[in-house]
């Protein structure tokens, strides 16, 4: 199965591997989702980055190569949140596509740019979870061309049982369904070995991604956050265990997260698939064994390194010591050990699967 996989992943993409500069702008959140780190009931120092401050993040990624710089944040849909990101991807669009027309091209520029002129600058990837479609709309004609929604689980009653009563299964599936239709390149992925999960739930899971067949997959372990509810819940049952039976639940975790890696290069082909940095809290090479088993995109956190330790959806999160040049650096030599190249060429690298708008 994992053979498979990594010719799947040759065949679309040779040993190349893409990359997304990550920036945690806030972690300012309306949201209650009984696992997460920044639910609005956790006990965390709320920030949000100035519109400055993100736009230093955007010069560094485009810096670097990285071609695509990934906003995300806490679920905060209020018109002044709305109005500042409206601004802030203007923002970086303008000054990343002058700083394009200042510099000479990256040395190993791909075809990309030269043959689609508009991908210049760095490409605005967003993840701000649910919103109406009227502001995707606006993201979109504002510059932003990408967005990941994940949908955390295919199974609506075991959704129910990860978030309050006041979270919808239905409402966060029409939005995949709108940005979709909007024109966005999309994102989804579901948490792995979450509780009450089964393998049904998973295999259905990748039936899912098959139905709605979006331009991006992420798929990440479940990591336990003591402060939230399921993490309280997961605890009572597993706290107990000797060492022993916490390396074979985490090694066995690893196994069944890089499995649903393996199968969904098999069956949804020519996507990208993200390499999260959740694997390395389980093993410090556990992106490169998912770079080897289905994944061809690495997503280096580039927020200021004061602020990392407040974006803790999980706990052990990797990189929150280090700054954004060291991330940076660190994660090509990691992909190097995976026999792959990180592709820092400026490159927008629109995965194969997905088809660009006609324009008239």
């Amino acid at each position: 199965m994992y053979a498979v996989a990594e010719a799947a992943t040759t065949a679309y993409f040779g040993t190349k591997v893409y990359a997304r500069g990550i920036v945690e702008f806030s972690n300012v959140c309306t949201k209650d989702c009984f696992y997460c780190g920044i639910r609005k009931h956790t006990k965390v120092h709320r920030y949000t980055m100035t519109k400055e401050e993100i736009l230093a993040c955007a010069e560094f990624a485009y810096s670097q190569g990285m071609g695509t710089l990934m906003l995300q944040s806490g679920e905060l849909p209020s018109p002044e949140r709305i109005n500042f990101m409206l601004d802030v991807v203007r923002a970086i669009r303008r000054r990343t596509m002058d700083l394009a027309c200042e510099s000479p091209p990256f040395p190993s520029a791909g075809p990309n740019q030269r043959d689609f002129p508009s991908q210049r600058g760095l490409a605005v990837a967003l993840s701000l979870g649910e919103l109406p479609s009227s502001v995707y709309q606006a993201f979109l004609e504002a510059g932003a061309s990408r967005y990941l929604l994940r949908i955390e689980t295919s199974n609506p009653t075991l959704y129910t049982r990860l978030h309050p009563a006041s979270h919808s299964f239905q409402a966060r599936r029409k939005c995949l369904e709108e940005l979709q239709r909007i024109g966005f390149q999309v994102g989804t992925g579901v948490m792995v070995g979450v509780p009450f999960q089964t393998v049904e739930d998973q295999a259905n899971d990748l039936l899912f991604f098959k139905e709605l067949d979006p331009d991006m997959i992420g798929l990440g372990p479940y990591i336990v956050q003591s402060q939230t509810p399921l993490g309280k819940l997961w605890l009572e049952e597993h706290g107990e265990e000797s060492a022993a039976k916490q390396e074979a639940n985490r090694v066995a975790l690893l196994e069944r997260t890089t499995r649903m890696y393996a199968l969904a290069r098999i069956m949804l082909g020519n996507v990208n698939i993200a390499a999260t940095t959740a694997l390395e809290a389980l093993d410090p090479e556990g992106r490169e064994l998912a770079l080897r088993r289905g994944a061809n995109v690495v997503m280096p956190i580039i927020t200021p390194q004061r602020l990392r330790g407040q974006y803790e959806i999980y706990e052990n999160k990797s990189g929150i010591d280090q700054d954004a040049l060291d991330s940076t650096a660190c994660l090509e030599r990691r992909v190097r050990m995976a026999g792959k190249e990180l592709l820092l060429d400026g490159g927008w690298h629109d995965p194969p699967h997905f088809v660009r708008p006609s324009v008239e």
